[in-house]
């Protein structure tokens, strides 16, 4: 069974750093593209970052500089390193695996995590 499972969302004042995870299983990490998703109360799912099979990630003009994603194939994990945070940045941040980045900037992932919350205070 393919599942993705993001934790270590939580509240956090801005400035500061949190960094989730994405436990996958049931699929081989290394042959998908992951990711990251953001929706905001009221807001449209956005895209966040893509990190391709091949190494290359993606990543939205608002977190530049701020988020990184990394992976780890061996425990089957993608991270998400968010420092610098801001209010804005207070969402449900889902994870989600395709087989390109394509994919991903057409909003046509094949598998999805539940999500988990992260809320920046000001």
């Amino acid at each position: 069974q393919v599942q993705l499972v993001e934790s270590g969302g939580g509240l956090v004042q801005s400035g500061g750093s949190l960094r989730l995870s994405c436990a996958a299983s049931g699929f081989t990490l290394d042959e998908y593209a992951i990711g990251w998703f953001r929706q905001a109360p009221g807001k449209e799912r956005e895209g966040v970052s893509c990190s391709s099979s091949g190494g290359s990630t993606y990543y939205v003009d608002s977190v530049k500089g701020r988020f990184t994603a990394s992976r780890d194939n061996a425990k089957n994990t993608v991270y998400l390193q968010m420092n610098s945070l801001k209010p804005e940045d207070t969402g449900v941040y889902y994870c989600a695996a395709a087989r390109t980045c394509s994919n991903y900037f057409r909003r046509r992932m094949e598998y999805w995590g539940q999500g988990t919350q992260v809320t920046v205070s000001s």
